[in-house]
């Protein structure tokens, strides 16, 4: 059994061809837009703006505001944030591109399949929340 990375490039590098050019490429991205959001690793993905998190029901943990994982069939980056009218990327989902979304995960086989400007704009507001 490997031992799972330590650190984001550790992540990305584990990634096989292909994927591991995507990933980096969105790391760039969200580390540019988002400066202040310092990447990890967390609940095995990579996560930017590590902190403590308790919802109004009590439960506590460790969340990220934005993360970014590779899943068997597709890549995932997660926008952990809302405002008055709901999750960032429910409410954005169709200026997103040809992916697909839920309340806060965008999902995408080819980064040109995603709307990079738009998904890099959400990552903003995500981080400023």
């Amino acid at each position: 059994m490997s031992k799972p990375p330590e650190n984001p490039q550790q992540y990305i590098n584990s990634a096989p061809p292909g994927r591991r050019e995507i990933l980096q490429r969105l790391h760039e991205e969200i580390t540019r837009a988002a400066p202040g959001l310092v990447p990890g690793i967390c609940h095995g993905m990579i996560g930017y703006g590590i902190g403590p998190y308790r919802t109004k029901s009590g439960c506590e943990g460790d969340g990220c505001k934005v993360g970014l994982a590779n899943q068997k069939r597709h890549i995932s980056l997660y926008l952990c944030a809302c405002d008055a009218d709901g999750y960032l990327v429910e409410k954005h989902a169709a200026r997103l591109g040809k992916v697909s979304t839920g309340k806060s995960c965008i999902r995408f086989t080819k980064l040109e399949k995603l709307n990079l400007e738009v998904a890099m704009e959400l990552v903003k507001l995500a981080a400023r929340s």
